[in-house]
């Protein structure tokens, strides 16, 4: 069987549950922005709306995160003209292919999900069945594009190597060469963006204290507030990046001004080598609020005209269906369908 060439695809998404914090701009979307820009990959990026309801959500507010995330996607530099720009449950063929494989997934493997385990608790059964298929929808979100990549944080990584599971089931169980082994791309300083309040913490959305996250929807008055009050601790900066090991605080304030300024964790030590914190993080503040201010406006901008987040929508729909639908067909046949 000769190899199939895949055309080089970056596939990702994020799911329309609340508002975006600083942690899903460094960590996701500007990694989104600079896979675009380059342009060796043809890029797809999604709202996973379908994902978001496998636990309750507000129908108004599902609405408003939706077309919240989609603004932000746009005013970080996602451009319809070079990416594709899609709502998940607006493109049908995710669903379809996702029955597919939860018919190619084994229980066993869906069992062993680390976010399964973590989300339904001890109470397993009061879990909805989209939460334990959860990965099988996933798989398909990225394979009915035959995304050859995947920007992915260290929490999906187990969900993508699933989705190799799958793949290469499906191509043994069907003698095919049909759907790609996908690669994750997982890079960059700000991968992991932690609260402000506790080093220890991811920065979270559902974190009780506004003042844990820098919310993209936030002023310039609020981000540097956020900023200059983060927790730290008496010591100056290091000289090294080795010196910030057991100082969860401050290596994360490194890390946000690295991947904010583009450089890296050692640069930002270099030029700020033995500096107090009451220097330091006005100088943060300041750049934060360059970077980040522009956007909160941009996406303030859009919000204002809803129709039009719709109309990009609606477009990046009808293009990536002209991606999906022949791929679907082709599965279809695969597997015996009549009439595909």
């Amino acid at each position: 069987m000769s190899e199939t060439k895949f055309t080089p695809r970056v596939f990702s998404g994020i799911q329309p549950s609340g508002g975006l914090t600083l942690g899903n701009y460094l960590g996701a979307i500007k990694r989104f922005v600079d896979m675009q820009n380059k342009g060796t990959f043809q890029t797809v990026y999604c709202m996973v709306d379908m994902h978001a309801i496998t636990v309750w959500q507000d129908p108004a507010r599902l609405r408003h995160n939706t077309r919240e995330l989609a603004a932000g996607f746009i005013a970080a530099g996602l451009t319809p003209e070079k990416s594709i720009l899609i709502n998940q449950s607006q493109v049908p063929e995710h669903a379809q292919l996702a029955w597919i494989f939860n018919c190619v997934a084994r229980m066993g493997w869906m069992g062993r999900m680390t976010q399964w385990k973590d989300k339904a608790g001890k109470d397993a059964e009061a879990a909805s069945l989209g939460l334990f298929a959860y990965p099988a929808l996933m798989a398909a979100d990225i394979l009915v594009y035959h995304a050859t990549h995947v920007p992915v944080g260290e929490d999906q990584k187990q969900h993508l190597e699933l989705t190799r599971d799958i793949a290469a089931k499906f191509n043994h169980d069907f003698g095919v060469d049909f759907f790609p082994m996908t690669e994750p791309v997982i890079e960059g300083a700000g991968m992991r963006v932690m609260s402000l309040r506790d080093g220890s913490k991811k920065m979270s959305k559902s974190d009780p204290s506004d003042a844990s996250r820098i919310n993209m929807t936030d002023d310039a008055d609020a981000i540097a507030k956020k900023i200059r009050k983060a927790k730290t601790d008496p010591e100056p900066l290091p000289d090294t990046v080795a010196g910030l090991k057991d100082r969860p605080e401050a290596r994360n304030l490194v890390n946000i001004y690295a991947a904010l300024s583009d450089t890296t964790a050692e640069a930002v030590i270099a030029e700020h080598a033995g500096a107090q914190f009451g220097t330091f993080k006005p100088a943060l503040a300041d750049l934060a609020v360059a970077r980040l201010a522009p956007i909160s406006a941009e996406m303030s901008r859009l919000m204002a005209d809803p129709a039009e987040i719709d109309r990009i929508l609606a477009r990046g729909a009808e293009q990536a269906r002209e991606i999906t639908a022949p791929i679907l067909k082709k599965t279809y046949e695969i597997v015996g369908m009549v009439g595909a």
